[in-house]
């Protein structure tokens, strides 16, 4: 059984859902120290042929809180939410998919309260069903009691309460992971390595690397799942 654990992203990229779609079941690794100035909170769409960061405001961020205790601000999410719908209908309405997509954004942002782990959760779950992805998804590594381990040692137990032979990471893990560690378990360690990816964006000038909403706003679904599979195990 391949297994993914990932933390929870804002509408990741196209790589994040390469990864959820190839895994046999997947674990929202939420409750790990949030990171200032990472994607947990943002992403960045197409704005004027370039890319363009939008950012959810967060209320007392810090570097010693968990993810999951990471609160939304309250007091000026409506505000910036209302900007950001505005800049996304305003670069995004010529898209061919834009209907779909935008009610998927509603369907995630509007009247939102809580944890930036929980709206992350909410862009990933909601992504996937559009696209039709069936990886069963545990919401919460809280969920394994394991809290108490740390770094690789915390991924090996998890693969082990979950019985998986196969661990799959993003190709950056292999500055954090390494083969024999898991192998004296009897788990494979493998990295997935997106290929390079092109679909029509409006300009002549392709720009990579956004969010999915990106993705999904120039491609139906279909098209989606066939991007999916543009990756290597290695």
């Amino acid at each position: 059984m391949k297994l993914g654990i990932m933390q929870p992203y804002l509408f990741p990229y196209l790589g994040y859902f390469q990864l959820l779609s190839c895994v046999d079941k997947f674990v929202v690794y939420d409750d790990v120290a949030y990171i200032k100035q990472g994607w947990i909170n943002r992403n960045r769409i197409l704005v004027n042929g370039g890319e363009h960061r939008f950012t959810v405001p967060l209320r007392k961020a810090s570097s010693f809180k968990r993810i999951n205790e990471t609160e939304v601000d309250p007091d000026s999410y409506a505000r910036w939410l209302g900007r950001f719908l505005m800049t996304v209908e305003q670069s995004y309405r010529r898209a061919p998919c834009f209907g779909p997509v935008r009610e998927l954004l509603g369907g995630v942002f509007d009247g939102f309260e809580g944890s930036i782990a929980t709206l992350a959760l909410r862009s990933i779950v909601a992504t996937a069903s559009y696209l039709d992805l069936r990886t069963p998804i545990v919401e919460s590594a809280c969920s394994y009691g394991n809290d108490g381990l740390a770094g690789g040692q915390r991924i090996i137990d998890l693969c082990k309460k979950e019985g998986a032979d196969e661990y799959v990471n993003p190709i950056g893990g292999q500055r954090l992971y390494r083969h024999g560690d898991f192998s004296a378990h009897g788990i494979a360690l493998r990295f997935i390595r997106t290929r390079p990816v092109l679909y029509a964006q409006f300009g002549v000038q392709f720009v990579p690397g956004l969010s999915i909403i990106d993705v999904m706003m120039f491609s139906a679904p279909g098209r989606v799942r066939e991007l999916l599979c543009e990756f290597d195990l290695v």
